[in-house]
């Protein structure tokens, strides 16, 4: 049961860090799929 507990505490914090990580890198949906001809509101 410990190590299932620990795979889901690594599966959150990587998941978190991956997410903060990616947005601070230029990689989210808003910056890629968009030219400078789309309004973003």
């Amino acid at each position: 049961m410990k190590a299932v507990f620990a795979g889901f505490a690594a599966i959150i914090v990587i998941s978190v860090g991956a997410y903060f990580g990616l947005e601070q890198a230029g990689f989210s949906s808003e910056e890629i799929n968009s030219s400078s001809n789309v309004r973003l509101d």
